[in-house]
């Protein structure tokens, strides 16, 4: 069977991306494929070219013959240097710069704005700004009384004669009259 390396095309209408298949020659251009090999994304800078190089030395190596478009990209890559036996098969490709993350831009802008003084083209109303004002200068507070709970005696679920005898009635009182002077004095 006759078999050539080509591009299938694929994508939107203004933004093609190709897929790299071995098809048969008889074959439309989208037509069913027997393998796909790599992709090539012209649209991208630089061009995205994706080749999965031990198949396509299977391929050409069996006797596959690669359209002009693909023996451009093969020579990019380096796969036809090497399969022809030349010197360069480590190909021309460029690989894309690394982006920052959109994240890290996003952050610092936040902690940038955070920064920045708040007075500018726009105004606060009255109370937004004694509000932003009381925020950036707390004033200090005498500390908040907390209201004393009632001291009341623990129930003995256990009662031995020896517990009970520990517990004499005269203490209670003297605990009830501290406590009700404490709350007397606040």
């Amino acid at each position: 069977m006759a078999t050539k390396i080509r591009l299938m095309r694929m994508g939107k209408i203004r933004t093609p991306f190709f897929r790299v298949v071995v098809t048969d020659s008889r074959k439309a251009r989208n037509g069913l494929s027997i393998e796909e090999i790599g992709r090539y994304v012209p649209g991208q800078e630089p061009s995205l070219i994706e080749i999965n190089s031990e198949r396509a030395q299977y391929w050409l190596g069996v006797g596959a013959q690669p359209s002009e478009a693909v023996a451009a990209l093969l020579k990019v890559t380096g796969d036809w240097q090497k399969f022809k036996g030349l010197p360069g098969s480590e190909g021309t490709l460029r690989v894309a710069a690394v982006k920052p993350a959109k994240s890290v831009a996003y952050e610092a802008a936040m902690k940038a704005a955070a920064d920045e003084p708040a007075e500018g083209a726009t105004t606060m109303k009255k109370k937004a700004q004694d509000k932003l004002a009381a925020k950036a200068n707390p004033v200090a507070e005498a500390p908040a009384v907390e209201p004393v709970a009632d001291v009341v005696p623990e129930a003995v679920v256990d009662a031995t004669p020896e517990a009970i005898a520990e517990v004499t009635p005269e203490a209670t009182p003297d605990v009830v009259a501290e406590v009700s002077s404490e709350v007397a004095s606040e």
